[in-house]
């Protein structure tokens, strides 16, 4: 089954090139189903490109499922046009009244302000608050996986001493939980962030386990026993050349970055990309919308709490 996207949302087109089955929503009112609803807070700067990035995991299933973007208010972004944000987003403000299967919390450029200093802030404490009643099962990436982990259980975030970025190799810590089945015992992800929870932090909380972690990297998948919250404290999502370009941003702006690790042969830039990340990606994707939200949803979303 398809993913249902608006027929004007940029990310169509290339999908479809991909061969990946995406459908408008036109042709899905037609579709006898119940389909998934799945909401994605998209705080990430280049709204368009997350966009892709996101949909291309989540269309890798055999469930149809309905996408809303949610924004918290009107403010314009500097990397996405403001008519796409008109057109394609709804303000959090008019979704607050539905329930969903499933929302996704993406990463933020923020890691090293406090959180009370981030100036949605109060819209983000509101917008957890309600997905604990509202939604079946929410997904935290990397900044928004630290927030959420300050929020409900008060877990402080330390800076690290430089960018953690790269792609580092993860051991999964309980392959029978449904998140990581299917994965090799050892895989690798990305991480793109300045900031971390300690491992101690996450051991210490009562129904809250550690799924994946690195030496490197530390804690990368933590989820509740009841499924309702997932943390993943990398980037999955990232296209191949993701790291690349925030490399070549941050060097043009003066800051001096690290090379990403394990991203470039031989730690070298100009010898290529090693992409070793992208078939864990989509499925941790697919076991979190399978295991975590189909299997776990009321059909009737009016009967979750």
């Amino acid at each position: 089954m398809p993913i249902n996207i608006p027929a004007e949302l940029p990310a169509l087109e290339e999908l479809l090139s991909e061969n990946i089955f995406a459908m408008n929503d036109a042709r899905a009112t037609s579709q006898n189903i119940r389909p998934m609803q799945i909401g994605i807070l998209n705080l990430m700067p280049n709204k368009i490109e997350t966009e892709l990035q996101i949909l291309r995991l989540l269309s890798n299933t055999p469930l149809q499922i309905n996408i809303d973007l949610i924004r918290f208010d009107e403010t314009a972004p500097k990397n996405t046009p403001a008519s796409h944000m008109q057109a394609f987003y709804h303000l959090f403000s008019q979704v607050k009244n539905k329930k969903y299967d499933g929302l996704i919390v993406t990463g933020a450029p923020l890691g090293t302000l406090d959180y009370e200093d981030v100036h949605y802030w109060p819209q983000m404490c509101e917008l957890m608050d309600w997905a604990k009643h509202n939604v079946q099962s929410t997904f935290y990436i990397c900044w928004a996986a630290h927030a959420a982990m300050y929020h409900y259980f008060g877990a402080q975030k330390s800076l690290l001493d430089g960018k953690l970025s790269g792609v580092f190799n993860h051991k999964v810590q309980d392959e029978q939980n449904e998140l990581m089945r299917g994965f090799d015992p050892e895989f690798w992800a990305p991480h793109s962030r300045v900031a971390q929870v300690n491992r101690s932090t996450y051991a210490s909380i009562s129904g809250l386990e550690i799924l994946a972690e690195s030496e490197q990297a530390g804690v990368y998948a933590a989820a509740t026993t009841d499924k309702r919250l997932v943390f993943v404290t990398g980037h999955p999502e990232y296209d191949t050349a993701t790291l690349e370009q925030e490399f070549a941003r941050d060097t043009q702006s003066g800051l001096l970055p690290q090379v990403p690790s394990n991203y470039f042969k031989n730690d070298v830039p100009e010898h290529g990309i090693m992409v070793r990340w992208k078939s864990h990606g989509n499925l941790l994707f697919t076991n979190w919308l399978n295991y975590y939200v189909y299997q776990t949803t009321p059909y009737d979303l009016t009967q979750l709490t």
